[in-house]
């Protein structure tokens, strides 16, 4: 993460994690919380998956296959309507939001 990163505290299934971000990523990144939050509550909810770890990467599968189904409804269409979805910029930003959770969340796997 670049020098202009802020710390920003999100919470995610009731635990907080310490986050850096670039000012101008910090509403997408809050985005992305707000949706990985409500993604993993509702696996929770389901009652079929117990432990935190098995219900994040439930949640990241389910978000992996949003991801690929917009995809692959936008393969070949080029440039996406005005207001559309740009599949190139959420890359850019997912790929951002990874790395800025990876630095986040390195320290505390030492702790489990």
């Amino acid at each position: 993460m670049n020098a202009s990163g802020k710390s920003l505290d999100v919470t995610i299934m009731g635990r907080t994690y310490k986050v850096t971000c670039a000012e101008d990523e910090r509403a997408a990144l809050l985005e992305a919380v707000a949706y990985l939050d409500q993604k993993m509550n509702e696996v929770k909810a389901s009652g079929r998956v117990g432990n935190v770890e098995r219900i994040a990467v439930t949640a990241a599968l389910n978000i992996a296959h949003e991801l690929l189904e917009a995809r692959a409804q936008h393969a070949g269409r080029g440039a996406p309507p005005a207001g559309g979805f740009d599949l190139a910029e959420a890359t850019r930003r997912m790929q951002a939001m990874r790395a800025t959770l990876d630095q986040a969340l390195a320290p505390q796997e030492k702790l489990l």
